[in-house]
């Protein structure tokens, strides 16, 4: 039994023997299982099923345009599908270029990179017992105790359990204080990981412009878009990246001095105090 065309369905359609649903139904099912006789007969059958899923919602826009006026509703579809085909394999090549480009950015090449800080020491309980011991052998435990408040975001809750007996408290009430510090600093944190993540997303967009680049004709007028808004993604980046830069990340010194039950005069003070002492460890360390 011979399969009717395209024309036949839609005179059928015209003439009220079939209704809406059921004749872009058939256009659906003549298309998939005749690509032979598409425009894109050459394209590979994932590739034109994955088209056809995606014109389908067309089809309704496709009928009503549809005028006779000289060429059948076969060739105009066939037309439509020809366009429709060109938009596909583009938003297909720059969703691929998105996907690759995403994928193979390394973190450590992010013009946002930052290497956390990491506080490890192999004589850690050395170093923290001469921190807070001065020059006659006393022992100044709330010197080291501020710097930790005032580093939180460095300091994990395991690190904290480990050095608490050495500064002369229990491991809860040292968590107890970067928990509240933690809080204290939640709505600047906040607001820290949002402008990151901003910054992340322009790293990404400034990528997928270059791998779109070579992809494109130099000389024309989209290779020359894409490099002027490459451009102007990349300055935008490095403004991002530079306020980021500028932000401070640890807490104020009148935090610290608010969580510890202290004055803002003896926070100054005693982190000034360590951070000579450190110098001066750091210098002896050298010469040694």
């Amino acid at each position: 039994m011979r399969r009717k065309s395209l024309n036949q369905f839609y005179n059928s359609y015209l003439l009220g023997d079939m209704e809406r649903a059921k004749f872009e139904g058939q256009i659906y099912s003549f298309l998939v299982n005749n690509q032979e006789k598409t425009c894109v007969s050459h394209w590979e059958n994932d590739t034109y099923e994955d088209f056809i899923s995606w014109f389908y919602p067309r089809l309704r826009k496709t009928i009503d345009n549809y005028q006779e006026m000289g060429a059948s509703f076969e060739a105009f579809l066939n037309k439509f599908i020809h366009v429709s085909a060109k938009e596909f394999q583009v938003r297909t090549t720059n969703k691929s270029i998105t996907e690759y480009s995403a994928w193979s950015a390394q973190v450590p090449d992010m013009y946002v990179y930052e290497e956390p800080p990491v506080y490890e020491h192999d004589n850690a309980e050395k170093v923290i017992t001469n921190l807070i011991t001065d020059r006659y052998g006393r022992k100044d435990s709330r010197r080291i105790l501020a710097l930790i408040i005032k580093c939180y975001c460095s300091v994990s809750d395991d690190f904290a359990e480990k050095i608490a007996p050495l500064i002369g408290i229990s491991a809860k009430e040292l968590l107890e204080l970067l928990s509240k510090i933690r809080k204290l600093r939640q709505e600047k944190d906040d607001q820290i990981y949002r402008m990151k993540e901003r910054a992340y997303c322009q790293y990404y967009r400034c990528i997928v412009y270059e791998k779109r680049l070579t992809y494109t004709n130099e000389y024309t007028a989209m290779h020359e878009n894409l490099k002027l808004r490459l451009k102007k993604a990349r300055q935008r980046l490095e403004k991002m990246r530079k306020r980021i830069s500028a932000i401070r990340t640890d807490a104020t010194n009148k935090q610290v001095a608010e969580i510890i039950g202290t004055t803002k005069g003896t926070v100054d003070s005693s982190l000034h105090r360590l951070k000579s002492k450190w110098e001066t460890m750091s210098k002896s360390a050298d010469l040694n």
